[in-house]
């Protein structure tokens, strides 16, 4: 349900974004074109498998591509496969500003 928000809050912050809920396509879009950050939604600690599991192959495929989890705090501890953590307590400025400083 945050999801289409935070794209939005993204995108009028000057951020050109791609988005899907299913994990094959996201691995689709990431073989069709170069991102400078991929952020993977990590929805509870049921999907952390999961996320890993994208998480490797991304960085299998390119180990220079950035990417984040954005997740609860729980979740955070529970993970070391990211680059980062970027928190689902909302806050929109500290989101952006979380992507921002990823990609400088």
């Amino acid at each position: 349900m945050l999801r289409p928000l935070r794209d939005q809050i993204l995108r009028l912050s000057g951020f050109e974004v791609d988005s899907t809920l299913a994990w094959e396509e996201g691995m689709e879009m990431f073989w069709a074109r170069q991102y400078d950050l991929v952020l993977i939604d990590v929805e509870g600690e049921q999907q952390i498998p999961q996320a890993e599991h994208l998480c490797s192959e991304i960085k299998t495929a390119n180990p220079e591509q950035m990417v984040a989890f954005v997740c609860n705090w729980r979740v955070a501890v529970m993970t070391d496969c990211p680059d980062e953590i970027l928190r689902t307590e909302f806050d929109p400025r500290r989101f952006v500003s979380g992507v921002m400083k990823m990609i400088e």
